[in-house]
């Protein structure tokens, strides 16, 4: 018996070491092909510059021409540095709610948060309000300051409720059609000139992209992962149930009030500058999960390096669809979403929700 629970161990470690390989090598591969749409993001454009011309500019600006070196520094890699920050922060966002939450559909656009977002803007739009030395940043701190409001109106509820799962998702829900709503009487009281404003931001757009907003949204996520890294074993350890991770000494209420703050900044720093952006924040978790399964210290970065992925390649489609212009790329990532979105309700495989 002790030969046999001995040769049971040996086959056990190899295995699980086998496994963390596969995903580690998963998680590399996904990062080299993440680059390289990094790379064909920027090749990409309406200025129909060659390729010679882009890559001179990058490693040789000061033989490339003037305005080819402000094409690409100037507008086109902000434009795919955003992507790749904005598409991170929402991958790591959603799976961090679906995780918290056990729910399949959760995602900082399905419970509200880009709703509230768009509804900020659409306020700071609408009356016209400026903040002094910096009126470019007005409208993303409306949005900002009312994503984080939306969250703080579903965290309020949940508590009231002892902070569950199911009261967390129907808050959302309820915040989703509360600021949807008042995002649409803004639109009708609008003048016409302002409306279409107000409809340009909701698209979502990367062209807001630039040298002022990039750190910070590279800022806040870093910061964010930053206290994250301490919660992936507790994460891990939620998947297997609330019952089971307090039983190993997780405290699920506090680490859902962790994440849910972290997953509000997250989003608000990631919607503030570009726009309402659906279905990256479900999407991108579900494909690392397929990918490298529920371990989150490879489902997250995972996740992060999915959701770029997804920003940058909507952002390519959306310069190829229509040559010569740019597609807000808000359109994009729901077109992209919502094919995925059906799959995923009409999937037999099994889950562990």
């Amino acid at each position: 018996m002790a030969v046999s629970k001995s040769t049971g161990a040996a086959t056990a470690a190899p295995t699980y070491q086998h496994l963390m390989v596969q995903r580690l090598v998963c998680l590399v591969v996904g990062l080299l092909v993440t680059c390289v749409a990094f790379v064909a993001d920027i090749l990409t454009g309406p200025a129909f510059l060659s390729v010679g011309d882009v890559v001179s500019s990058l490693l040789f600006p000061a033989d490339a021409s003037a305005t080819t070196v402000v094409i690409v520094h100037e507008i086109r890699l902000p434009m795919t540095l955003m992507a790749a920050l904005v598409g991170a922060s929402l991958g790591i966002a959603g799976v961090s709610m679906q995780t918290i939450l056990g729910n399949p559909l959760a995602s900082p656009y399905t419970l509200g948060f880009s709703t509230a977002a768009g509804f900020g803007a659409s306020i700071a739009i609408f009356t016209g309000i400026s903040i002094p030395m910096a009126p470019w940043l007005t409208v993303p701190v409306a949005a900002f300051i009312m994503t984080m409001f939306a969250a703080v109106l579903v965290y309020g509820f949940a508590h009231v409720r002892a902070m569950s799962s199911e009261v967390m998702i129907l808050s959302g829900i309820a915040t989703l059609f509360l600021f949807q709503s008042f995002q649409s009487l803004v639109q009708y009281l609008a003048a016409p000139e302002v409306l279409q404003a107000i409809v340009f931001w909701l698209f979502g757009s990367l062209l807001k992209a630039s040298w002022s907003n990039v750190p910070i949204v590279a800022t806040v996520l870093l910061g964010c992962v930053m206290f994250m890294i301490p919660e992936l074993w507790r994460l891990t350890a939620l998947r297997l149930g609330e019952t089971r991770a307090a039983a190993i000494g997780v405290d699920v209420k506090r680490l859902r009030i962790k994440m849910f703050v972290l997953i509000a900044l997250l989003t608000s720093s990631a919607v503030a500058f570009v726009g309402t952006i659906g279905f990256v924040g479900l999407v991108s978790p579900h494909i690392a999960r397929m990918l490298v399964g529920e371990d989150q210290r490879i489902l997250v970065p995972m996740a992060a390096i999915t959701g770029a992925f997804v920003m940058m390649t909507a952002s390519i489609a959306s310069k190829l669809i229509s040559p010569g212009s740019v597609i807000p790329i808000g359109i994009v990532t729901a077109i992209i979403g919502v094919p995925f979105l059906f799959i995923l309700i009409f999937r037999n495989r099994r889950r562990n929700w």
